[in-house]
């Protein structure tokens, strides 16, 4: 039996910024660079864990430009989806990045804790203005293209999160020149860490959802039977399949079984019928289905191959 498939979706993708990225790039590794070096010679541990921050932002971003100059290739025999995933993939890497490297941190932050060090607290002062200020012109520049998609909100993320540390990371410099408090280095830094772990899981769920092409949270599956069910000529839709290719794109892969032996040019009238259905109620803008009549197959809403 053939399969009729439908796109119903607009070709109308945001232009990202280029260039806005490549001006955070260079920024952020100015910071990093500078915190690294002021780090070192200060002794802070928070420092150094805010320079690993925003050298993690330096990453990140690179992918992010990369995977939004892949994403606008178009699709090609051997790449029939294009590099549509590039992005989802981008957002993965960079919300699994956030995670490791807070782990990382933990650990030094506990080792640190039971041994604090005198630290240069104007070094860790001046510098972490510097990235306070630096990551806030980087934040001002991506806040319009993080509404776009799901990798531009990742990198995004990294930057506002790195600029909380910073201020943090002022604080804590300012405490421990007026108070000489320097165990709160390593406190800084464990809270930190915690906090990157929970932004990191906040990114990495939903990116892992859709590279493991779950049915997206927002559709209910039998809801979606329901409503095609109701249609006259439709018998069952079953064998159901629902996941994202990307932030814009649903699709729906189906049989579907019909009550008569209708005619090709019938069928096309009942698939556009199905598609508005399916794109106004559950936003699902690409549908493929096989139709059927008195076929002996599984009528089960999803079959496992």
């Amino acid at each position: 039996m053939s399969e009729v498939h439908s796109h119903t979706y607009s070709h109308s993708h945001h232009e990202l910024t280029g260039r806005n990225l490549i001006f955070s790039i260079f920024l952020n590794i100015i910071i990093t660079v500078a915190q690294v070096i002021g780090g070192l010679v200060s002794g802070s541990l928070s420092l150094l864990s805010d320079a690993l921050h925003n050298f993690s932002d330096v990453l990140s971003l690179v992918v992010t430009f990369f995977a939004n100059r892949l994403a606008k290739k178009e699709a090609s025999i051997k790449r029939t989806f294009g590099f549509k995933r590039a992005e989802i993939m981008a957002a993965f890497i960079n919300a699994a990045t956030l995670i490791v490297i807070a782990i990382f941190l933990i650990i030094e932050a506990i080792e640190r804790f039971q041994n604090p060090h005198r630290i240069q607290s104007l070094t860790v002062i001046i510098l972490s203005s510097v990235a306070i200020i630096g990551n806030g012109i980087s934040v001002l520049l991506l806040k319009k293209d993080s509404k776009v998609n799901m990798n531009m909100r990742s990198a995004y993320m990294h930057l506002i999160t790195d600029m909380m540390a910073s201020i943090a990371v002022l604080s804590g410099g300012l405490l421990m020149k007026f108070y000489g408090l320097y165990w709160v280095d390593s406190v800084l830094t464990f809270i930190i860490a915690m906090y990157l772990i929970f932004v990191g899981y906040d990114l990495l769920k939903p990116s892992f959802k859709i590279l493991m092409l779950y049915t997206p949270d927002k559709i209910a599956i039998k809801d979606v039977v329901i409503e095609v069910n109701k249609l006259p000529a439709v018998k069952s839709i079953h064998h159901i399949h629902v996941w994202q290719l990307n932030e814009d794109e649903t699709h729906l892969e189906a049989h579907i079984d019909f009550n008569d032996d209708i005619k090709v040019s019938e069928f096309v009238e009942i698939l556009h019928m199905i598609e508005d259905v399916l794109r106004m109620k559950f936003g699902i803008n690409h549908v493929t289905l096989q139709p059927e009549y008195e076929k002996e197959d599984s009528k089960d809403i999803i079959v496992q191959d």
